[in-house]
């Protein structure tokens, strides 16, 4: 998949597009990618996705956006896996913010993307103030049609990055895990700590993150890049009020059963069974004995879980 960063000045050939931040690209987002790639063969185009980065939220109040449910980088992998051709990342910023919706069509879609066929879902807004929706575009779309995406419902609920957040935010893992149609996951790079957790005699994998998570607490995870397979653990994501006061978020992940230098490797790690909300301890001791705990809870999780 080729991964353009910007728009380009003209593009040449031309492409079936679809358009969104398709943040989680979850089950909605999917049946998208899946009707796009289908047209786009029926038209023998390449099929290409026009995306955002920062969310358009985040440029216009950072502080108020919510937590992005997963990386730029997930995110590509995912188009990569549905067999799209090319994807561009365009930077939301000033210029594109302020451009009416006519001038999105004109110099966006037409000039810089050549588009002959267009996928939106049946809520898509652009343009500046939001003005531009499915019957704008259609009324403007001289040169490309214009297809416009139902909504999907998942057990009678739409599918939506809001409905995720929701469910994560209330540590309802199973619920986030039917819209997205995968477990909810996090990828980074295991970096240095403090050792603290080695110290209490729990190594762990510590993975910052560049971004506001979605969800925290302790949970029972499954780890991807430490070799074949997956490996089970526990994991302890938010600020750990028991070792420092305004720390920022990190991930910490205690791999059962593997001890091998993993610096510098990046990893998946899958959220499938919340075990608590994180607490502060009056002190390291009562800390180690909750560890305990928690590590024998998310055994037994793994041991009684469905394969």
């Amino acid at each position: 998949m080729r991964i353009y960063r910007g728009l380009p000045a003209r593009a040449d050939d031309p492409i079936a597009l679809t358009i969104g931040n398709f943040d989680g690209v979850h089950r909605g987002h999917q049946a998208m990618l899946s009707r796009l790639c289908e047209a786009a063969e029926d038209l023998r185009l390449p099929p290409a996705v026009l995306t955002f980065d920062p969310h358009p939220r985040e440029f216009f109040a950072r502080d108020a956006a919510p937590p992005r449910l997963n990386t730029l980088r997930q995110k590509l992998d995912v188009f990569r896996a549905f067999g799209i051709a090319s994807t561009i990342v365009a930077r939301f910023d000033a210029r594109l913010a302020s451009l009416t919706p006519v001038e999105f069509i004109d110099d966006v879609l037409v000039k810089k993307l050549n588009v002959r066929w267009v996928l939106v879902g049946d809520d898509f807004r652009f343009g500046k103030g939001r003005a531009g929706d499915l019957a704008v575009l259609r009324a403007h779309a001289r040169t490309f049609s214009v297809e416009g995406m139902r909504t999907i419902a998942v057990s009678g609920e739409r599918a939506s990055s809001t409905a995720i957040r929701e469910a994560l935010a209330a540590g309802d893992l199973t619920r986030a895990e039917a819209l997205l149609g995968r477990p909810y996951s996090l990828s980074g790079r295991v970096a240095h700590g403090d050792k603290l957790g080695r110290n209490l005699g729990f190594p762990t994998a510590n993975i910052a993150l560049r971004q506001r998570p979605a969800l925290s607490g302790i949970f029972a995870v499954r780890v991807y890049g430490l070799g074949n397979g997956a490996h089970s653990g526990v994991a302890s994501l938010g600020v750990r009020p028991t070792i420092k006061e305004n720390a920022k978020p990190l991930l910490e992940v205690f791999v059962f059963d593997f001890d091998e230098t993993i610096y510098g490797r990046r990893v998946t790690v899958e959220f499938l069974h919340k075990l608590r909300d994180e607490e502060k301890y009056d002190d390291l001791d009562a800390l180690t004995h909750q560890i305990r705990a928690d590590v024998a809870q998310a055994r037994e999780f793994f041991a009684t879980a469905r394969p």
